[in-house]
């Protein structure tokens, strides 16, 4: 196929090049309407940019076929079947493919318990049952890791009838799991695999990084291209291969969920990220996995401040590594994580990707370079000397693992859509949560809907509020309370 081509991109160079005029959505009409002050800070390319799919850029039937030609180039790219673009991001996409595979199906869906929120919104959404698969917790490093194949084996083990699996690699901390062996075990039993790769969409383009979900033989994965792409937020790619996932199926699950106000920006920006790896992305990658070991050498020889990789390789831990992800320890300079984030943040105008009671993480891009770095390492090592003088951080109460893993009891639709009431914090262990409580990022949920509470569990999230956690989704913010599921009248008298 020929990679030179941009079908969404040229599509909208030639709808601007044809003056077309739409008496029709947006109704900003291409900026015109547009506040001044917005166009400003917005541009007017933007809103240039922003014009209705169907009956716009293409005609009402999609005759024209910009955006199938751009999802089949993307295919050929990675080597896939067939790629689908999605604009309402991967939590949606993911969501899809849950149901196109177990929606319906009364064996649920093998899962690692450590899943992103937006898996367990799939969850609340379809009704599916969750078979949880333990997940490896390292409890020095209160860090947990991809399930091993091993524990892929044991979960099929004891939920034979499951329509399928899912595995979230890498992870948020770059982790990556033995996808090659955890495929080679679903196809066994003639199962299909879903890798949640939203951290991955730069997999496919470059040898050193860890290995690509469809080369892999995962059956369907998803990839947000924003996260290490040149994508727009909510940009996502569906990518597939095999005879194991109904394609039809699956695109009606899309639609479902789907909006049907698609942004032609968004799609431009993945067409235009294809091109630009097919062409560039070797080089590209070469260049960034080269800045980041001299980064993650200069951090890790700072004081007290480790950077993050034999320990999360091995046996029973991570089977790979994305080294873009530098992931720091800071235990050892007696301050925590939430403390470096503020402070980088108000000190220095840099932003991290995550933080917790011990680490903070710094993404790298094909997109930094020595300028951008330089400005990493020169905050971080601010940090390092300004947080000798940081007061100590408030204590946080880390459960064991076996406290982490709360039992699961109810369905998660069922306890989210079912009769709720809220209860003082206190006394909610024993009862069965309603909601889903996050820490975020990384955006793992500590409390699952269908879940009982426990002390342990409500204590770690208590006790990390003042300490800097962020818990985005509680229905108390500040977690005096905790929406659980009603007692019926029949228990209550």
């Amino acid at each position: 196929m020929d990679h030179r081509r941009a079908p969404v991109l040229e599509a909208l160079a030639g709808y601007h090049r044809r003056d077309r005029y739409g008496f029709s959505p947006p109704g900003h009409r291409q900026g015109r309407g547009a506040d001044e002050f917005v166009r400003g800070v917005l541009g007017a390319d933007s809103f240039r940019a922003d014009v209705l799919a169907r009956g716009g850029l293409d005609d009402w039937r999609a005759g024209g076929r910009f955006l199938a030609d751009a999802e089949a180039l993307m295919a050929d790219a990675v080597g896939a079947s067939a790629a689908f673009f999605s604009t309402c991001g991967s939590s949606l996409s993911v969501r899809a493919a849950m149901m196109a595979v177990a929606g319906g199906s009364a064996g649920g869906l093998l899962l690692p318990r450590d899943s992103h929120k937006s898996i367990v919104g799939g969850l609340i959404f379809s009704g599916i049952q969750p078979r949880w698969i333990t997940p490896r917790w390292d409890a020095e490093h209160h860090l947990c890791h991809p399930p091993s194949p091993e524990r892929v084996a044991g979960a099929w083990e004891e939920h034979p009838d499951a329509a399928g699996a899912l595995i979230v690699s890498p992870s948020p901390y770059g982790t990556c799991a033995d996808l090659a062996a955890i495929a080679e075990i679903c196809h066994q039993r003639g199962k299909p695999l879903i890798v949640d790769e939203a951290w991955g969409a730069h997999l496919p383009f470059h040898p050193d990084l860890p290995t690509w979900a469809m080369d892999a033989g995962a059956d369907v994965c998803v990839v947000s291209v924003h996260k290490m792409g040149a994508g727009f937020e909510q940009g996502s790619v569906y990518h597939i291969q095999g005879d194991l996932i109904d394609r039809e199926r699956l695109a009606a699950c899309a639609d479902l969920l789907m909006t049907t106000s698609p942004s032609v920006l968004i799609y431009a920006a993945l067409d235009g990220w294809r091109r630009q790896m097919v062409q560039n992305g070797h080089e590209l990658f070469s260049a960034a996995l080269e800045l980041a070991h001299d980064v993650r050498q200069r951090i890790d020889s700072l004081p007290d401040i480790e950077v993050l990789e034999d320990v999360l390789l091995g046996v029973e831990a991570s089977h790979d590594l994305d080294r873009l992800q530098v992931l720091m320890d800071v235990s050892a300079t007696g301050t925590s994580g939430y403390q470096a984030r503020d402070w980088l943040r108000e000190h220095r105008r840099v932003d991290v990707g995550m933080a917790d009671h011990r680490r903070i993480l710094a993404t790298l891009s094909f997109a930094d370079d020595w300028t951008t770095a330089d400005r990493l390492l020169d905050a971080v090592s601010g940090w390092r000397a300004a947080a000798a003088d940081f007061d100590p951080p408030p204590p946080i109460r880390l459960p064991s693992p076996e406290e982490l893993q709360l039992e699961s009891v109810q369905l998660p639709r069922d306890a989210f859509f079912g009769p709720t009431e809220m209860v003082a914090a206190d006394e909610a262990a024993g009862r069965i949560a309603a909601e889903q409580i996050t820490p975020y990022p990384p955006g793992v949920p500590a409390v699952v809907p269908g879940e009982r509470l426990n002390d342990a569990v409500i204590d770690y999230l208590r006790s990390g509020l003042p300490s800097g956690m962020v818990l985005p989704d509680a229905a108390d913010a500040a977690l005096d309370h905790i929406r659980v599921v009603a007692r019926s009248l029949k228990t209550a008298t």
